[in-house]
């Protein structure tokens, strides 16, 4: 049998690596277009920012170390040109010696990946102006930072590559903005979370430019100018294009093969595409959320690692299936990390789910040991069936092990009520005794009981202010009067069973606190007297940030950059 492998990296280099480990006496000939058949793409930003030093660092396998244990033919800067499926055969050009020629092969495996989007905006061949795809990319952006010494930097993008690039070059004494069309960063996290990565940007002096249309650039003084719609340009000395990618997919769109969403290639579950014996995996296929079953484009490094070894399966005759990808990532900022798995409450409800949240600040170690750090933990799940449909996880110890808790309950289909029932691992220095994954569980299992009734941020505006409800905030006397919602009347919990006579019975109570527990404790004193009450998801803390954020977007409308 003879394969050929279209792409290295992520998916066709675990492929092929797989089929030698499935048959000895196989045939197999990878091309890759560029000079590097397998490497950490997502190590290139720290290159760029001098944490990973020696370039031969990024490089997982050689050409040559590809032949030495496993006999497979790596061949770099190789272009297909081609596919032929009626010959089985394949054009393919050597970019070293401009030669071409064809390859035979008996299965085809197909792992082009995605290119960056590339708009048609003016100024787009201006020699400042990159993205960061390859490694060759990431050479070309460290020569010019070692050549030119820029002071300043614009990302165009506040996705993974424009927040892991902001922060390196951040750390290399630049002076960087952020400017992107939506007005949130990394929109894989809903909109209240994500005011606290903006957060973290802003304390590390990264300006924020969300909600910006950029129409293209000008060479100026020097320098290049980044041309902003209805307002005025934004002066840099470089710019990293990161708004997305799109599935590189002209081969097979032209070899006749059928495409899905977005150009991608149409795949089933065997990763097999509508042609015989031709196969396709990583960012260029389209796949199947896991949670809503519906067609997605997700490109990350770990879907494409699985896709490649269930290929290579069933290139070897074997009946590997892919179950979906559920897009669980996790990125670094700055001291902080930020984790997501499944959907976000944003997607949920505009696929359609009748969705409920919780939201808690969990310490990440036991309260009482030295040293923990809070986090902010949202959990998604639909209401009636407590289907577990995602989290988001910020913080800055401890995230990535409860994101893989919860990510691993996604996937054994668990219902977010059983989240209380998980045996997690417990000492002071790592978690308490109710981790915060448990936490969460308590608190879904208390609204399928009916023990909590809660209120969420998007009610904070519309409760009435006529007196019809009781707004009331349970913190001490020192956190209300240093910031509190307009309208809240404030008995520190610890007074309240002596001071109910000031709650007038038959109205609805609206209850907030710091964090949500002590007006848990507050709703469920009231509850035990009579009283209907609503517990806010979240707490003060929470509302204060985003209403904060909130406000410093608007500013940044008003004033021409967020400071």
């Amino acid at each position: 049998m003879k394969v050929v492998i279209v792409g290295g990296v992520a998916g066709g280099a675990t492929a092929a690596a797989r089929i030698r480990r499935l048959d000895e006496h196989a045939e197999i000939v990878v091309f890759e277009r560029s000079g590097y058949i397998s490497y950490a793409n997502c190590g290139l930003p720290y290159y760029i920012g001098d944490v990973i030093r020696d370039p031969e660092d990024l490089t997982l396998q050689t050409p040559e170390s590809f032949l030495s244990r496993f006999r497979i033919q790596m061949k770099v800067h190789h272009e297909v040109t081609a596919i032929h499926p009626d010959r089985k055969t394949v054009s393919v050009k050597n970019l070293e010696t401009g030669k071409e020629f064809q390859e035979s092969y008996d299965k085809l495996l197909l792992s082009p990946g995605a290119k960056p989007v590339w708009p048609n905006w003016p100024g787009m061949d201006n020699d400042r102006l990159f993205t960061l795809r390859s490694v060759e990319d990431a050479f070309r952006i460290k020569k010019f930072i070692n050549e030119n010494g820029p002071k300043s930097a614009v990302m165009v993008g506040g996705g993974f590559i424009g927040l892991e690039m902001a922060e390196n070059l951040w750390e290399l004494g630049m002076d960087v903005t952020i400017v992107q069309q939506p007005r949130q960063l990394m929109t894989a996290f809903d909109g209240d979370m994500a005011s606290f990565i903006h957060a973290e940007m802003r304390k590390h002096g990264v300006k924020l430019a969300l909600g910006y249309s950029v129409e293209g650039f000008e060479e100026n003084n020097g320098g290049i100018d980044v041309l902003l719609k209805d307002n005025k340009p934004i002066h840099t000395d470089m710019v990293i294009l990161a708004i997305g990618v799109s599935p590189e997919t002209t081969l097979a769109g032209d070899a006749g093969l059928a495409l899905g969403i977005k150009g991608s290639i149409l795949v089933n579950d065997r990763m097999e595409t509508s042609v015989p014996d031709i196969y396709a995996v990583g960012d260029a296929v389209q796949v199947k959320h896991y949670v809503t079953g519906e067609n997605a484009l997700i490109a990350l490094a770990g879907p494409a690692n699985k896709q490649g070894r269930i290929a290579a399966d069933n290139i070897c005759g074997g009946d590997s299936h892919y179950l979906g990808s559920q897009g669980s990532s996790i990125i670094k900022i700055f001291g902080m990390t930020a984790a997501t798995t499944g959907i976000n409450e944003t997607n949920a409800r505009k696929s359609g789910l009748d969705v409920d949240t919780v939201i808690l600040s969990p310490m990440s170690r036991a309260g009482y040991y030295p040293g923990g750090k809070l986090m902010t933990l949202k959990v998604v799940f639909e209401k009636g069936t407590y289907r577990l449909l995602g989290a988001q996880i910020l913080g800055y110890e401890g995230v990535d092990k409860r994101i893989d808790v919860l990510a691993t309950a996604i996937r054994a289909g668990l219902k977010a009520t059983q989240l209380k029932d998980l045996d997690l691992t417990y000492a002071p220095p790592y978690s308490s005794a109710k981790d915060p994954v448990n936490m969460a569980g308590f608190m879904i299992d208390n609204i399928a009981k009916g023990t909590l009734k809660q209120w969420h941020l998007e009610d904070a505006a519309k409760l009435p202010r006529d007196g019809s409800v009781t707004l009331l905030d349970t913190r001490t006397v020192g956190e209300y009067s240093s910031g509190h919602i307009e309208g809240f009347k404030n008995i520190p919990v610890d007074e309240l069973r002596e001071r109910l006579d000031e709650v007038e019975k038959g109205k609805p109570v609206y209850v907030i606190c710091q964090s949500g527990l002590r007006s848990y404790i507050a709703s469920r004193i009231l509850e035990g007297n009579g009283y209907e009450a609503y517990n806010f998801s979240g707490g003060f803390r929470f509302y204060d940030a985003v209403m904060n954020d909130r406000a410093l977007i608007e500013t940044a409308y008003s004033c021409g950059m967020d400071k």
